[in-house]
């Protein structure tokens, strides 16, 4: 996967300020206040460089107002950090491609991983099926 490097400036014309805010600053949107997409079948993409994130199939309900996840689309497609803003120890889940940060993932999740990937909406886009 080729990586996807810009400046600052380059992701300011590309993405709206609250998807800069969270993709490029770690920011976060407030609970409730994403649309939390489509119910179709379909595909989960990064808002900044369209790589594969997540499938609906693996999109649950968790009740925090973000859109939850059980697992990746592949394992490549996210990568993982640890982040120890707000006096807190948490993992930060970015974009393999483009390093955009996307969420968190907790070990509260369904099964079969037991695993909540917490995602901002504002950092992703849906592409439905074409089938």
């Amino acid at each position: 996967m080729d990586k996807v490097n810009k400046t600052d400036a380059e992701w300011k014309e590309e993405l709206s300020p609250e998807a800069f805010k969270v993709l490029r600053k770690h920011g976060t949107e407030r609970a409730g206040t994403h649309d939390d997409f489509p119910k179709d079948a379909g595909t989960f993409l990064c808002k900044g460089c369209g790589n594969p994130l997540f499938t609906q199939d693996t999109k649950f309900e968790s009740g925090t107002g973000w859109p939850s996840f059980y697992a990746p689309i592949d394992a490549d497609a996210v990568g993982e950090q640890t982040d120890r803003s707000l006096f807190m120890r948490r993992t930060e889940v970015h974009c393999a491609r483009c390093d955009g940060h996307l969420g968190h993932v907790f070990p509260d999740g369904p099964a079969p991983t037991g695993l909540r990937y917490c995602m901002n909406g504002v950092a992703m886009t849906f592409e439905p099926d074409q089938s």
